[in-house]
């Protein structure tokens, strides 16, 4: 009887095994290292069958609780966005600029000097964003990786996260949880050539160009100060949410010193710390899965992918990447 390597199907509280692509026993979840239909067929009931469990209105609940909690984002006075062309999904891969003005017509760079904003700036020059180069991580890099989950871990945002996933077991202490995001976040794996050439933060955040097309790349901040330079080039958006403040909700297309990116949604106006937050909740809860959560009132769906090729610890699943769904 053949069961497909990256599948339950048969295999549930199967014994760890450093062979298999992705694991069936209860542990996976805690190690976010589940096969994809994990749920299906070893959790038919789904999460509510342990008091650990991270259940669908626990997320509606917790996102809720950091959304109010995210005390850095913008002001409405802070940045004023120009979305120009809304773009149809027919057009969205026509690599046409429909939009002459750059998206933002102002941001209060005041908000950069906040040390979240600051330590996460700092961290967006550390990479090479072609795959299949290696990445030389320097001394200096990682004091910077360090004091980035040192200013996050300050902020109220960050310790309701921890707080909600040490009530949930999935963490023992915070020196525990800042160790596990340290390497899920900027633990490096290969995209292409066996380079260790790419990690979760790298992806989502700075963005990286895989075969000519930009890959990743779902930050505001990012997209602003390369805009800024001239390295940016905004086209159109596809998709603008419904809220009429921040954190707001865009769906992008642009390119990026020649490079172009069809779909990349972002947060607008949000702490660092938020999307850092949402992401890794999202990752250690639905891993593989659409996550949904609610914003203010409003529904929204953040999907995250686990790196399947290499691992860390004791199989733990780095991210591979973190994005919100834009409808």
């Amino acid at each position: 009887l053949y069961t497909a390597p990256d599948s339950c199907e048969g295999r549930c509280e199967e014994p760890y095994s450093r062979e298999d692509e992705c694991h069936c026993n209860a542990e996976c979840e805690r190690y976010h290292n589940c096969c994809e239909d994990y749920y299906r067929h070893c959790r038919p009931e789904g999460f509510s069958s342990s008091r650990d469990a991270i259940t669908d209105e626990d997320l509606l609940h917790i996102s809720e609780q950091l959304y109010k909690a995210d005390h850095n984002k913008a002001r409405p006075t802070d940045i004023a966005i120009n979305p120009q062309y809304q773009a149809s999904p027919d057009e969205t891969g026509d690599q046409e600029d429909r939009s002459p003005q750059p998206l933002y017509k102002y941001v209060n760079e005041e908000l950069f000097s906040k040390p979240t904003y600051a330590s996460f700036i700092k961290l967006l020059d550390n990479y090479q964003r072609v795959t299949g180069r290696e990445e030389d991580v320097t001394a200096e890099e990682l004091r910077e990786q360090d004091n980035f989950l040192k200013e996050v871990m300050k902020t109220e945002l960050m310790k309701k996260l921890f707080a909600f996933l040490h009530k949930k077991n999935r963490y023992g202490s915070e020196q525990e949880f800042v160790a596990d995001l340290k390497e899920m976040w900027f633990g490096l794996y290969s995209r292409s050539n066996g380079e260790p050439d790419s990690s979760g933060f790298e992806h989502v955040f700075s963005g990286e160009v895989k075969k000519g097309k930009v890959s990743g790349f779902h930050n505001w901040i990012r997209f602003y100060l390369l805009e800024k330079q001239g390295i940016v080039n905004y086209f159109s958006h596809n998709f603008n949410g419904p809220w009429d403040t921040y954190p707001d909700v865009l769906g992008l297309q642009f390119s990026w010193d020649g490079f172009y990116k069809e779909v990349g949604s972002a947060f607008i106006g949000c702490s660092p710390e938020f999307e850092f937050g949402l992401y890794t909740l999202c990752f250690i809860a639905r891993p593989g899965r659409a996550c949904h959560l609610s914003l203010g009132g409003y529904s929204l769906s953040i999907q995250t992918y686990t790196w399947t090729k290499s691992t860390y610890g004791n199989g733990k699943g780095y991210i591979a990447t973190a994005y919100v769904i834009s409808p």
